[in-house]
Parts: C-alpha cells; structure tokens; sequence
C-alpha cells in the first residue's frame, strides 16, 4: 500500500520524485491538474514561464521543456511507488493537484494518497501514460503544434530517466522496476520512442528517434539520449569517408 511514508520516501530519491502529501503546502495555490490539460490559459502562462526562465522566445520549445519535465516527475513517483511497495499512487488528475516551480518542473501535491488496486505495469500505465500524458501531449500538440514524435520520445526519455535515477540512488529496492520500464516502452504510447540500452557500467538510457527541441534554447546543446547526437556522428563519418 502507498501512503504518505512511502511518498516521503521516494523523495528522498531526489527532487523529481517528490510529491507533497496531506495538508495543503504554504505558498502559492495548487489548482488540479485537470486545469493543466483543459484550461488553455493555464496552460499558455505556465509555457511563457518556462520560456523566459530558458531565455527563448520559442514556445514551441518551451512547451516541450515543460511536457518533458511533467512526464518526468509524474514517472519518477509512480516507478518509485512501485519500486518500494509494489503498489502505484493513484494520480489521476482530479486528485493530483500542481503550481508553477520557481525553478525546475512543476510542484506536485496529493491532498489524498490512494493506491490503485491494478498490478504496477497496469497501474503504471493508467496512472501516468493513459490519464496525465495522454491528456498533456493531447494539449501541447494543439496549442504549440509539438509532434506527436517528439512528445512520445518525451514521455519515453522521461521513464527511463527516473529508472535510472532510481537504480543509482535506491538500488536495493525490493521491487525490481526495469521489467516494468520494459514492458511500458513495449506498449503504446511509448512503443518506438527508441531503443532501451546498457551501458557496461549497468548504467540505462534511451536512445531516442526524436528530439525534444532543447537544442534550440540559446547556449544549449542537444541531450545525450537525443536522435541529433547519431546523426551528427553517422553525417560526420560520411564527410570522413567522401573526403578520404
């Protein structure tokens, strides 16, 4: 069973894994995240925050940063829910509750922790994929016209991101959630978002088919998961071998 112990615990992961429970947090008002996906207006106030803390005037970009960052956090708690109990923390939007961050992703607040009676793969998949992306990239494709491409390589870059931070920081977890990441990357909406590897030092990544844009903030490089890095490698041995 999920309850506020368990949330406490995976935040100590780290920052991404955090989820305020119980009491309403001092500060700001948190509004659902039902508001995030259906209110335009939200949803355009938040992008205009997240492009004038990267410094670009791309919403485009910045709504993708902000898809990324959310597909990540609502990831990072749920696989490290399951990784410490077994279970997931229902996150359906009505009950999950956000407000903008001052720096980072959005802040995230359960008044009410629930566990979903599924199994963690089918749990995982209602809870974020089906219930919050779905929504999420449903809303950023028709406002800011982000490819559906780019927004499945988010959500799947996201996943793989919080395995990885979970293996390193919490490797004696008593559930194992690389299965789970597996078998989510097998089924839509994540199926083809790229290839899951190892590294030799047992380290995870992606290797995404997409990009999800950041290379175009000003100063910014592309990610190490990004399809851009293989091409720039695959196009610089073609000028290698037509120049030998």
């Amino acid at each position: 069973m999920v309850t506020p112990g368990t949330l406490a615990e995976a935040a100590a992961i780290g920052p991404y894994f955090a989820v305020a429970a119980g009491p309403r947090p001092d500060g700001a008002a948190f509004r659902p995240m039902t508001d995030l996906y259906t209110d335009r207006a939200a949803l355009k106030g938040y992008v205009d925050a997240v492009a004038g803390r990267l410094g670009t005037d791309r919403r485009r970009v910045a709504a993708s940063t902000l898809h990324l960052g959310t597909a990540s956090r609502l990831w990072s708690v749920a696989l490290a829910c399951s990784a410490l109990t077994g279970r997931v923390p229902d996150l359906s939007p009505p009950l999950l509750w956000w407000r903008q961050a001052p720096a980072g992703p959005v802040e995230l607040w359960l008044p009410e922790v629930r566990t979903l009676p599924d199994g963690p793969a089918a749990a995982l998949h209602d809870t974020v994929a089906v219930r919050n992306l779905r929504p999420l990239s449903d809303a950023v494709r028709e406002v800011y016209g982000v490819s559906p491409q780019t927004l499945r390589g988010n959500a799947a870059s996201a996943l793989v991101g919080a395995l990885r931070v979970l293996l390193a920081r919490a490797p004696h977890a008593p559930h194992p959630a690389t299965p789970l990441v597996l078998g989510l990357l097998g089924r839509p909406p994540l199926a083809g978002a790229g290839t899951y590897e190892t590294a030799p030092d047992g380290t995870v990544r992606l290797s995404r088919r997409s990009c999800c844009l950041y290379y175009r903030v000003p100063g910014a490089g592309t990610c190490g998961d990004c399809v851009l890095n293989r091409r720039n490698i695959r196009d610089h041995r073609n000028r290698e071998e037509t120049s030998a």
